[in-house]
């Protein structure tokens, strides 16, 4: 399994609490497409209500299908510059940026 992360940061607008509701909405559906235990196995994800900020691991095929449907939730709840979704590098993630 490749570490393959993606950091969504939210503009000041979007209230974090609506990011975490997309985001369930987001397992749910990726638990209808693979189960909800295997989901739980492969869906890494950490969020932090302080910076806005949601990092997923995308190292998996469910992952990378939670980051799809996540992504698709949210530009059409909030728009498409209402966030800002980067692949957080290998280099990045040794010097402890990852989250």
């Amino acid at each position: 399994m490749t570490k393959e992360l993606y950091r969504y940061r939210f503009t000041a607008e979007v209230p974090v609490e609506e990011v975490e509701a997309s985001f369930l909405l987001a397992v749910l559906a990726t638990e209808s497409l693979h189960g909800e235990a295997q989901t739980r196995l492969d869906a890494a994800h950490y969020l932090d209500p302080n910076t806005r900020a949601l990092v997923i691991d995308a190292g998996t095929q469910i992952g990378r299908d939670l980051n799809r449907l996540f992504t698709g939730f949210i530009a059409r709840e909030f728009g498409p510059d209402a966030f800002d979704v980067e692949r957080v590098s290998k280099q990045q993630q040794c010097k402890g940026v990852a989250a």
